[in-house]
């Protein structure tokens, strides 16, 4: 069977996706706690996957289509999401201590990751779209679903 969604538009609704738990968390962190550690939860899990099949799947496809290995694009992407699950973890630091003063570990987290989901979406993903063959992107798909949970639900800890 053959991909019939974009790459782009498929990592862009995930981005969409994750800007959504992260909105409510932000929105309700001081009010809910119960409802806030879950949406971070659900947002930490998903842009860690995310992540994952970028580095795993997305990154070598491109660098392959692309020849740019060494130094290229996803060498800074990857730096960049060593930056994201920093402050990431800055965060669910507090979560995890039921601390709702996490503003400036949004706001650090953020300043990184609108950059970072913009390059993405306007080089990253339509290169792959334009570069990959429709087996290709099928394939990538396909290797997204087998990847095991254990790859990116990872936590610290027990939670209180």
């Amino acid at each position: 069977m053959i991909a019939t969604q974009s790459i782009r538009t498929t990592f862009a609704d995930d981005h969409d996706r994750l800007d959504g738990l992260f909105s409510v968390y932000r929105a309700t962190k001081r009010t809910d706690h119960d409802r806030a550690k879950e949406c971070f939860k659900q947002f930490k899990f998903g842009l860690q996957r995310h992540i994952v099949w970028e580095e795993q799947i997305l990154f070598p496809l491109f660098d392959r289509k692309t020849g740019l290995f060494e130094g290229g694009p996803t060498a800074v992407m990857r730096a960049e999401h060593r930056q994201i699950a920093d402050r990431l973890e800055a965060i669910h630091q507090k979560v995890r201590a039921r601390d709702p003063e996490t503003d400036r570990e949004e706001e650090d987290l953020l300043a990184v990751l609108t950059a970072h989901n913009e390059k993405e979406e306007t080089v990253l993903y339509p290169m792959l779209d334009r570069l990959a063959t429709p087996e290709e992107v099928t394939e990538a798909f396909d290797a997204m679903t087998k990847v095991p949970e254990e790859a990116y639900k990872t936590c610290c800890g027990r939670h209180e």
